[in-house]
This record gives structure tokens, C-alpha cells and sequence, in this order.
């Protein structure tokens, strides 16, 4: 594969050109990522009327409550535009799992796991917080952290 970067003119606008065969889901992804505002550490997200950027490893989870979707940080919460299952397909493969219908946890926030009756796990995060790991998402939970069958 050829890779080309080059320098816009002053007063040209960036630009990426994509010339592939075929192209990959890694590329795809990628090409999402770009044009959602996520970047490879960064995301964005609104607060109030403002955008700002916040590194994907600030954001303890991600909750959907009354078809919006908030992110949540150590002591603040920010609203994105975007839908949960979208966000669960820009961070996949990352240290982000789905643990509910509602709700995607940052599993490096994560501080320690309670079980609970009927199969659950709740999760302390390291900011005090709890949150439900649905007895459905507690396999892929094991397998992520690597215990377990």
C-alpha cells in the first residue's frame, strides 16, 4: 500500500483522497471516525452550546436516557449526537463494552465488580459511581477482562 501526505497550499482546504480496490472495515471504520469528529484518543461532545473535545480515556461511560445519549467523565457529563450503537461500532476494539441496553462502560474506569443476584455484576467506577452490568453483557465482560471461562 502507497501512502501519500502532502502540505495544502495556503488557502486550500485539508483533504483526504481514499484510492483502494477494495476497501477494508479497518478502513472504513477509520473513515468514520474522521467524519464523526472521533478521533483515535478524542471525541466530540457538547457541553451546553459548545463543542469541546474530550479524550476517549476521560469518559468513564456512556448512558442513553430519553433518546439521548450522554458521556460521562469523572465529575461531568457531556450529551452526544450520536446513537449508543454507534458509538459502540466507533469504539469497538477499544476498552469500551456494551454492559446494557442503555449503557457502554469504559472497562479501564472500572474499579471493582460486585456480583449480584440473577447473573448481574455491578461495577464501581473509580469515581464512586455504580452501574449494572446486565446478566446478558456479563459474558463478553469476562472475556475482555480475560477471566472466566
Amino acid at each position: 500500500m502507497k501512502i501519500t501526505i502532502e502540505t495544502p497550499l495556503p488557502g486550500e482546504e485539508d483533504e483526504i483522497i481514499i484510492k483502494m480496490a477494495n476497501l477494508s472495515d479497518e478502513v472504513l471504520k477509520t473513515v468514520r471516525r474522521l467524519k464523526d469528529g472521533v478521533g483515535k484518543d478524542t471525541m466530540a461532545v457538547y457541553a451546553d452550546e459548545n463543542i469541546v473535545m474530550i479524550p476517549l480515556k476521560d469518559i468513564f461511560y456512556f448512558d442513553a436516557v430519553d433518546n439521548r445519549v450522554f458521556a460521562y467523565t469523572k465529575d461531568k457529563c457531556y450529551e452526544t449526537k450520536k446513537k449508543l450503537f454507534e458509538i459502540e461500532d466507533l469504539l469497538s476494539g477499544s476498552s469500551f463494552l456494551r454492559i446494557s441496553k442503555n449503557a457502554i462502560v469504559n472497562i479501564r474506569s472500572i474499579d471493582h465488580l460486585s456480583p449480584e443476584f440473577n447473573g448481574r455484576f455491578v461495577a464501581r467506577l473509580k469515581n464512586g459511581e455504580d452501574i449494572i452490568i446486565s446478566r446478558g453483557y456479563v459474558p463478553d465482560l469476562k472475556k475482555k477482562l480475560g477471566i472466566g471461562r
